[in-house]
């Protein structure tokens, strides 16, 4: 009876400990986060950087790209690029002539992408495959692949930027099975390549793909079959699919270059679409739900407020974003909170919305280039409780709250350096993962981690 007690006493322990651990050791499995929200939930983490920033855990060479690191189960997943050596000028690419705007100017580059693993308690690489990559997207941009791996379970899936889908097994990188949308789907690479992060749904890995009546397909997520398959569109654009609970239907929704679309993410049956075609088709940042209402934004000062009727099946323009109204961001996310938008616009400005109304509240550089409008400026943004954390891409990490009243900026530390040449400044591009109270980005050389626990919670 003695012993029967002691085990369960034993049992019980165990299973707080590992309560506890997980209470403020949360993974990042994917591009987002654990939920895919933007959110990081761990405890235990410092409120301000020390003077001369927190510190390096660790670091490690990578080379080109803007796919973000994956965190889970002491392993760390990135990928890469690496040039080959060319003897000649890179074939063009273009149809008819070159154009004279180099964001659209398509040559041959022949490479490798590699997915690589790494502990996460000190860097050290556990294992990569490689597989031959050439590219063919803009030139100026064919520096790496752009989406962060998505880990599930002894699974990790990544998905490159000619559209290479590959299953590996975590513990050692073998393939258990793998797709070529080129090749399977006939698709067209866009210009700025494959930027999709693909989303795992139950039994089901979902994936924008493009191709005729392919934008959206669904694959077994455990032997790469197809289960289903949606949606027509000029180009699938660089959405990645997100689901939300909406009237009591569980919706994909899918934002390519024509329109904005919510399916059923069992069998591909539309919902609803809304006509709303993005500048160049660069449909990036994420629809964001609040309530019954959706917030899109994109290029060239465009974004817009959808309302989704009380019974999911239909949607209608709520309002239109303007060069006054609403946040036009491109490479980063919106975050809604409490009827107000949070994001990053055209040129670095960083706004303030009201959700109901479109009008701006507020605006400020201070998170991005300070005091000016910057080439292509952008930042990412991560609620931590009741504050943020804001990356931008001159490799700073911020502390600040947002509020309708205006920015506050509590501390900042430069953390990485910019290698990524656009236009006439240096930047990096990478979205940050949070994870066992550290911090993980990347540019085109070297992998970093830095703690961001507090000093109380190291002993």
């Amino acid at each position: 009876m003695k012993t029967t007690c002691f085990n369960c006493f034993v049992a019980t322990l165990l299973v707080l400990i590992s309560c506890s651990q997980k209470g403020w050791a949360d993974d990042w499995p994917q591009w987002l986060g654990p939920r895919r929200d933007s959110v990081w939930r761990e405890t235990g983490i410092l409120e301000r950087f020390p003077q001369n920033g927190p510190p390096l855990r660790w670091k490690t060479t990578v080379s080109g790209g803007y796919s973000g690191p994956a965190v889970a189960n002491g392993r760390v997943f990135v990928m890469d690029w690496v040039a080959l050596p060319q003897k000649t000028p890179p074939k063009n690419l273009n149809t008819g002539e070159i154009p004279k705007n180099h964001n659209f100017v398509r040559e041959l580059h022949p490479g490798t992408e590699r997915v690589v693993c790494l502990r996460e308690r000190d860097g050290i690489k556990l294992w990569q495959h490689t597989y031959r990559c050439d590219y063919t997207t803009v030139s100026t941009y064919a520096i790496g692949p752009r989406c962060t791996p998505t880990i599930d379970g002894n699974r990790v899936f990544t998905l490159g930027a000619e559209g290479h889908l590959i299953c590996f097994d975590v513990t050692d990188g073998t393939v258990v099975w793998s797709r070529n949308f080129v090749e399977d789907y006939k698709l067209t690479i866009p210009e700025w390549g494959i930027a999709a992060h693909p989303l795992v749904d139950g039994e089901q890995l979902i994936c924008v793909v493009g191709g005729k009546d392919s934008v959206c397909i669904a694959f077994d997520k455990r032997t790469g079959q197809e289960r289903w398959r949606a949606l027509d569109a000029r180009q699938p654009g660089y959405c990645a699919p997100m689901i939300y609970e909406i009237a009591g239907k569980r919706q994909l929704l899918i934002w390519h270059s024509d329109s904005i679309n919510a399916i059923d993410p069992e069998s591909g049956e539309l919902y609803w679409s809304v006509p709303f075609e993005s500048t160049f088709a660069m449909s990036i940042g994420v629809p964001r739900l609040s309530n019954h209402r959706l917030f899109i934004m994109s290029f060239h000062r465009q974004s817009a407020a959808i309302d989704i009727a009380q019974d999911g099946l239909s949607a209608e323009i709520a309002w239109r974003g303007s060069g006054r109204k609403g946040v036009g961001g491109v490479m980063n996310n919106a975050f809604l909170q409490d009827g107000h938008i949070f994001a990053c616009g055209e040129g670095g400005r960083y706004t303030c919305v009201n959700l109901d109304t479109g009008d701006r509240l507020w605006t400020t550089y201070e998170p991005t280039s300070g005091k000016r409008p910057v080439h292509w400026g952008s930042a990412f943004t991560i609620r931590h409780k009741d504050r943020f954390f804001i990356a931008n891409d001159f490799g700073d990490l911020i502390i600040a709250r947002l509020s309708p009243l205006g920015y506050e900026e509590v501390s900042r530390a430069h953390l990485i350096t910019p290698t990524h040449n656009v236009g006439s400044r240096t930047l990096v591009w990478s979205h940050p993962a949070f994870a066992n109270r550290s911090v993980y980005l990347r540019n085109d050389k070297e992998l970093r981690c830095y703690s961001l626990q507090a000093k109380s919670e190291t002993n």
